[in-house]
Parts: structure tokens; sequence; C-alpha cells
């Protein structure tokens, strides 16, 4: 059985449950006022794209072409390309911005994705996430590691006790406080590489 991430017309039907309740306007703000080109990572069936502001050269990787191939009917002239985070096919600081909703999860590897990102990102660019991470609570999160296999598998590939922030904070970035925010288990934010890491 694949997992809800590799259908990508359930996979929107829940994401679309998803943005009725609030959702879509985080996606606004994680993608306004991005520079050019701006790297979109782990883009899925393009629910971001439409989203950006006009003029906004766009590059989206996905590992999935099924996904990819929904994401091209919503951008048709953003620059798509099947790849994973951890191997991104760019030269390095090619990039001013990176974006990722909702992809840390499900990246195999999320230190190496992290480390790529870096690599590709401009020492003084910016990454901007929405995820949902690891329960503050003891007790939540311990349930959080108990649901996780059978989760994991149902999905597709999804983590719900990834402690993501860590993992950022781990590849040498500094969060902004200005533009944190946070709503149970889910994060909206943004981070520069550490003036040290650069």
């Amino acid at each position: 059985m694949r997992g809800i991430e590799h259908i990508p017309w359930l996979y929107d039907a829940l994401m679309s449950v998803m943005d009725l309740t609030g959702f879509r306007r985080w996606r606004h703000k994680l993608v306004g006022e991005t520079d050019s080109p701006t790297l979109e990572v782990g883009c899925g069936t393009g629910r971001n794209l439409p989203l950006y502001p006009a003029g906004t050269e766009v590059v989206a990787i996905d590992p999935d072409l099924g996904a990819l191939r929904r994401a091209r009917r919503r951008a048709p002239h953003a620059l798509l390309v099947v790849a994973r985070a951890e191997a991104l096919p760019f030269r390095a600081q090619s990039f001013p911005v990176v974006v990722s909703g909702l992809v840390f999860c499900s990246v195999r590897d999320p230190d190496q994705g992290l480390a790529e990102i870096r690599r590709v990102l401009l020492p003084s660019g910016q990454l901007r996430m929405i995820e949902h991470v690891r329960h503050h609570h003891p007790a939540l999160a311990r349930m959080q590691d108990g649901v996780q296999p059978a989760w994991t598998w149902f999905t597709g590939g999804c983590h719900p006790n990834r402690d993501t922030e860590s993992a950022v904070e781990r590849a040498g970035f500094s969060f902004d406080p200005e533009d944190r925010v946070a709503r149970g288990v889910m994060r909206r934010f943004s981070a520069r590489i550490r003036p040290e890491e650069t």
C-alpha cells in the first residue's frame, strides 16, 4: 500500500481541509516577499506555487514524479526538478531563499537535507519552514513515539515525533525571533545561517 503522501489527489484533499482551518494563511506568509530565485524543497503537488508573488522565479523539487505532474498544472512556468532534499542538484550558494512546508517530517535523512539547504543557500539567505514537531510535553512526546511506526507506514513516510527545530539549529541556523509562530505542534519560522557557520 502506498502512503497518503504518495497519492496526490488524497494528499490534496487532506491539505484542503487543513487550509480551511487557517493553514492557508501560513502558506501565504511562508512564500510572501521572496527573492529570486527561490528554491522550494519538497513542493509535492504544488499547493504553495500559485501563492508566490508575481514575478518570483521559483525552482521546486520533489522526489515524487506523480506529485510534480500535479504541481505542473498549478504552476506551468515554475522549474520543477525530480530530486531529494539530501542531494540537491544545484551549485553552492545559489539561492537567497529556501522554502519548505511540511517536508522534513518525511525526509529520510533530515540532517543531510538541512546540510544541503545550507550549502545551496547564500550566506545572507533565509530558510523558511512550516513543520509539525515533537511535542514539548514528555508524556505527549511518548505518545508520538508510540504511534510513529504505524503512522509512518500509513502516511508513506511522515514521522510525527521529529524534533525538526533542533535539527535546524544543529545544521547551523539561528531562528528569527520576529518570525517564529507556534500553534500546538505546528511551527512556522524563518532562520538564517549563523555567522560562525559561514
